[in-house]
Parts: C-alpha cells; structure tokens; sequence
C-alpha cells in the first residue's frame, strides 16, 4: 500500500535571495512536504523503523534551509535531493517552498515554488 506523509508548514528563518539585503538581514520560509512511499510494514508492525520519521525529514529539511542560496528553486532542489538519498523507499516527494514577504517593492504576502518528482519504484 502507497500512502503519503505530509508535513504541513515547516517554518524557517533563511538567508536566501538574490539583493544583498537578504543575505544580510535573512526572511522567513515556509516548506510544505508530501511524501508517498509504501506503508504496508508500518500499518501492521506499529514500528517507527518501517515509516519515514518525521524528525528526521525535518533535520534533513532544516540542514539545507541553513545553507544560504540565491534561489529558492535551487534550495527546494537540493531538500528533494537529500530527502531521497535519506529515503530510497518514496516514490514521489511534492514540495512546496515559500519566501514571505518577498522584497518586490510591493505588498505580497509570499513566493513560492513547488517541485515535484516522482522515482522509479
């Protein structure tokens, strides 16, 4: 059975961004996960060892948001990419990345991208 996890609104305080005042200063960021993989094992076993854990994911997350990046694609990239290698076992990974109050000259509440990838099973 395929079932996904999703870890709704992972909030970080960032320094990512293309001017100079947001590497300095930094901005707040929002990251949203859903993650499917097969969770037969876990609904029968009850054992944390046969799921994805949610601390984990959020460490992995946590490690490449503190990485300073111009682009949000590019740090969206990379938590995919070390979600996976963490987690060969999903089969899709949905992520959505959002830069609050983004320095556009203007009154916006948010960017965001959302990646999606889907592996091999």
């Amino acid at each position: 059975m395929i079932g996904r996890i999703v870890l709704k609104e992972m909030r970080f305080y960032a320094f990512h961004g293309v001017g100079w005042q947001e590497n300095v200063v930094g901005n707040h960021f929002v990251v949203s996960l859903t993650l499917s993989a097969p969770l037969s094992e876990a609904i029968e076993s009850d054992e944390l060892g046969d799921t994805i854990d949610y601390s984990v994911v959020y460490r992995l997350v946590k490690k490449e948001m503190d990485i300073s990046s111009r682009l949000i694609e590019h740090v969206g990239g990379r938590i995919l990419r070390a979600v996976k290698a963490h987690y060969p076992c999903i089969t899709e990974i949905e992520l959505s990345l959002s830069k609050l109050n983004p320095p556009v000259g203007g009154d916006i509440h948010s960017a965001c991208v959302v990646l999606k990838e889907t592996y091999e099973a």
